[in-house]
This record gives structure tokens, sequence and C-alpha cells, in this order.
């Protein structure tokens, strides 16, 4: 694999780059699929998406490989990895991601870097499970396509983690010797562009669905998936180091709005403790 020293020119040349790579999963997702292999017989789809779902680069595998091999007669998105599974079947789906590189081998020599993707990694899962909970509660259409849209959300950062770690180590080292500088700043400084501007192009090159692409569009912020989708990603980056961020009363606020529910039994469902809580429930 190549992995990009300077800047590119455009967000197209950065998309083309990532495209020539295979994409590499977790450590853990190549064992956890290993072992369902040998219950290939008796496994469920439902366990392998489960699988899937704690790794959005295999996540991406899944959903771009479905629309490389889309077939004339498929005349509708695949928008969930339950349905990614089973359209393809379980025997194909084993024999199709087998011998897939791992990104901890990618990164060997670049612990910065391993660490700094597994925390973006991190971050989309805890979205994910943000936004697959308010689904519920909203009673949504489909509470599976909120879940996936929320942990591709930043899939063009993790990218750059895994196939430009030095360009993404100097954003994090601008933002650390620059307190307060926004990441879209400290990127564009960096890369020319900002991950949201490579992830709109990498959006229409890899064909992701449309019902995704205007889940993952926070322009739309209206929308009520689209909001869980945003305030997922939001809460889930501003909670990163504890429930202390200045930010958190706002999102707070925006996502008991979402939901319809008060403000104690939210930070609750959350998670936070009643200490982390406190200084919250005492705001007006």
């Amino acid at each position: 694999m190549t992995q990009l020293e300077l800047p590119l020119d455009s967000t197209e040349a950065y998309v083309a780059h990532f495209s020539r790579q295979s994409l590499p999963v977790l450590k853990r997702t190549v064992r956890e699929l290993d072992a369902l292999r040998s219950e290939e017989a008796s496994v469920s789809g439902r366990r392998i998406a489960s699988v899937i779902l704690g790794d959005p680069l295999m996540a991406m595998r899944v959903i771009s490989f479905l629309e490389r091999k889309r077939g004339a007669t498929q005349n509708h998105d695949i928008t969930t990895i339950d349905r990614a599974v089973m359209m393809m079947g379980i025997t194909p789906f084993f024999r199709e991601f087998s011998d897939m590189p791992v990104v901890e081998d990618l990164l060997a020599n670049r612990p910065k870097a391993l660490i700094g993707l597994l925390k973006v990694i991190g971050r989309a899962r805890r979205a994910a499970g943000f936004a697959r909970d308010w689904a519920v509660i909203r009673h949504d259409l489909d509470v599976d396509e909120i879940t996936l849209a929320a942990l591709l959300r930043e899939a063009s950062e993790i990218l750059c983690w895994c196939f430009a770690p030095v360009l993404t180590e100097k954003v994090y080292a601008l933002q650390q010797a620059t307190p307060g500088l926004r990441s879209v700043i400290a990127q564009r400084e960096v890369f020319g562009f900002s991950a949201q501007d490579i992830q709109a192009t990498l959006i229409k090159a890899w064909r992701m669905p449309a019902l995704l692409a205007a889940l993952m569009n926070e322009a739309d912020a209206e929308n009520p998936r689209v909001r869980t989708v945003t305030l997922a990603a939001s809460l889930a980056r501003h909670s990163t180091q504890g429930w202390s961020d200045p930010a958190l009363p706002d999102d707070f606020e925006a996502i008991a709005a979402l939901v319809h529910m008060g403000r104690e039994p939210l930070l609750r469902r959350l998670g936070l403790a009643p200490e982390e809580a406190a200084p919250y429930l005492e705001q007006p």
C-alpha cells in the first residue's frame, strides 16, 4: 500500500489514491469472521452483520463491493449491512471477504497513526450506538439505516489515517499547537481540503447508496433522520474525553428535543453517573 506524504491538488486525487488501495480491516474483525466461518452451515446473516458493524472499515468494504458488483437487475439500493449479507449469501460472503489486509499491520511502523485511527473508529462506533438508540426511541422506519449512516459518517477521516497518516498526524499536531483551532481549518491547512470536502467526493466516486449519502449530509439538518446522525456524531466527538466539554449542553438540548425526553432521563440513558450529570441538571 502507498501512503501519502505530500498533499494532493484536488479531492478527486485523494479519492483516486484511496480507491487504488485495498481497504484494511481491524484484526479483531478478521478473527471474529474466521470464527463464524467455522460455523458457516448454521451462522445467520445477522451475526455476521453484527461483526461488520463493529468495524467501519469492514462496513465500507461490504457496501463498496456491492456497488461495484451491482447488476442491471438490481433496481434498489442496499442500505443496511443485514440486507447486504442477505443479498450476497453466506458462502459467497465468506469466499469474497477472506485474506483481507489488517490495519494494525498497515500502520505497525506508525504507532501514533494507529492510535489516532483507533480513536476515530471508536468514536464512529460510539456515534452509531447513540444514533441507533435514538432511532429506536423515535420509532424510525429503519433503525439499521441510521446505524450504518452514523458509523460511516467519518469515513474520509478514517481513510486519511490509513493512507495519509503523515498528513493526518500534522493536522492533529497543528490543533495541539493551536488550542481552539477547528478541525476543518486544520485539515484545509494541511490537506488543502476538509475531511467533509473529501467525503463528498468519496460518496460520489464510490457510488454509495443515495439514502446513506443523504443521511450523512448535515446540510439537511431539519430532517429528523439526518439530525439523528448529525447529533450522534457531535455527541460522540464532544464526549471523547468525558462529560465536561463546553459544547455538551447544546448537544443535550438538541438531543432532548429530537427524542422528546427530559434532560434528567436523557442523561441517565446516555450513561452519565449522577456526579457527571449534576452540573447539567443545575443549568436553566
